[in-house]
């Protein structure tokens, strides 16, 4: 296991299968470059028997006759098959001929690249599990894709041949900033938490990305050279996530354009007025997919308007609908430039935000209320046109309200008299427009922390900084 990095959970539930008395059918389902493939073959690697992957926009020849080269390169002499029944009755007479007693690993990645229009696999894959390979207690089969929708309607949910068959799910997810910071330590790349937190703001958790920053390069430099050079790898990655995604992908990328330009996010019905997408089952589709997939998320504020809100939640489509796609490439020193306008200060403080709510579980552990049940949301002031809004609050059982003030700033921050003021008109607005009779504690998430004055003693009760954003769960 010393190539991976975190992955405690998942790795886990993959090696409890190798213990398991039982046949396992595992479904592991992430977005594109989040390290599926790479975990599953490192967990699995003395087990793997077969190991196939399905091939994009391929013809349902071109995928069988790639499943009997595998077959054949482990000496097994099987005819072309005309179809995926006698593909995987071909199969399991391979797994057949394996005398060793261990468990045994049939790896099929891409699965959804498999099913295509009347090539009848997933009917077929139904029969090769429930008349074969559920029988035989050590076997292990792993199916894998990246299209997470197809993944949870077709397998998780399946009504069919699948329907409660799944053993065991994995939803990986990007990593960590404490697993960022690992993965980077691991490659040699040495940088402060500060100069991690603002790649991990542009790039995201996603391992392939993350895995292309090189040894000595500062964040200006990695940033210019993998998002504004002309051949730049993260400069083209946006169409191409999606075009492996989502068979079509305009209305996915219109409605994550929308979200981009707004700080609370949108209503469904906004979002419908606006990309004029149709009602219905195509917006709901499209939606869905996109907060299966984690580009979105969709949340109701606390005790404020009632109807949900979508907000973009994935940081490299944020990074690259404010920035890449607007800056023309270049090998001078872009970054720089942008890193003292004012479009920088608004992203960096919309990203803080979603990089906080996404780590609320270490904020937590940060307040020492990890054991005390809480939930956690946010709030938006109704009845006047420019109302208080609180971006996270944590709301304990132990009769306690964390109403929480987020900036992102590369010192110290102070509260002056002037924004403590706003701090208890904000205060005094939640107070009266909730109901509320729980304490009320302000509590700061800032980079540094905070200038210690008389406005941060009056007004603040807790402080939080980024190093508890990078607490090991």
């Amino acid at each position: 296991m010393s190539d991976l990095v975190g992955r405690k959970r998942e790795i886990g539930i993959l090696q409890d299968a190798l213990k398991s008395n039982k046949p396992e059918l595992i479904a592991v389902y992430g977005r594109r470059r989040i390290g599926k493939t790479f975990l599953i073959r490192e967990v699995y690697k003395k087990y793997i028997v077969f190991d196939y992957s399905g091939i994009h926009n391929e013809s349902l020849s071109g995928q069988l006759k790639n499943f009997r080269l595998i077959l054949s390169d482990k000496n097994v002499r099987v005819k072309k098959p005309a179809d995926w029944i006698e593909a995987f009755h071909a199969l399991g007479q391979f797994i057949d001929q394996i005398t060793s007693k261990q468990k045994k690993v049939i790896f099929i990645d891409e699965f959804p690249w498999l099913d295509t229009r009347k090539s009848k696999f997933l009917p077929a894959f139904d029969n090769f599990w429930n008349n074969y390979a559920s029988k035989k207690n050590d076997l292990i089969v792993v199916i894998c894709g990246s299209a997470a929708s197809y993944m949870i309607n077709n397998i998780l949910r399946s009504k069919g041949g699948l329907h409660n068959r799944i053993t065991n799910k994995i939803h990986l997810c990007p990593f960590n900033l404490y697993e960022t910071e690992m993965l980077l330590r691991k490659n040699k790349v040495i940088l402060t938490r500060y100069d991690i937190l603002q790649i991990y703001m542009a790039m995201g958790g996603v391992p392939y990305y993350l895995e292309k920053i090189i040894p000595g390069e500062s964040v200006a430099q990695c940033i210019d050279r993998l998002c504004f050079d002309k051949n730049g790898p993260l400069r083209s990655e946006f169409s191409n996530v999606f075009a492996s995604l989502f068979s079509v992908h305009e209305n996915h990328e219109a409605i994550l354009r929308n979200l981009a330009s707004v700080r609370k996010g949108l209503t469904r019905n906004a979002i419908l007025e606006i990309t004029k997408i149709a009602s219905g089952g195509t917006l709901t589709k499209t939606l869905v997919e996109l907060e299966e997939s984690g580009f979105i998320e969709k949340y109701t504020p606390y005790k404020g308007i009632k109807d949900p809100l979508y907000r973009l939640t994935d940081e490299y489509t944020l990074f690259y609908i404010r920035f890449i796609e607007r800056t023309k490439p270049s090998a001078n020193g872009v970054w720089d430039k942008l890193y003292n306008q004012q479009p920088y200060k608004i992203w960096s403080g919309l990203c803080y935000e979603t990089v906080c709510i996404k780590h609320i579980a270490q904020l937590k552990e940060g307040l020492k209320i990890s054991g005390i049940h809480s939930e956690q949301g946010s709030w938006i002031e109704k009845k006047t046109k420019n109302g208080a809004q609180v971006d996270l609050l944590i709301d304990r059982d132990d009769n306690v309200i964390n109403l929480c003030e987020i900036k992102f700033y590369n010192t110290k921050f102070t509260i002056d008299k002037s924004y403590a003021q706003e701090i208890m008109i904000k205060l005094n607005a939640f107070s009266e427009g909730t109901k509320t009779n729980k304490s009320i504690f302000v509590t700061f998430i800032t980079a540094y922390g905070l200038v210690s004055n008389q406005y941060s003693r009056q007004v603040v009760q807790n402080e939080l900084t980024m190093d508890h954003l990078f607490i090991d769960l």
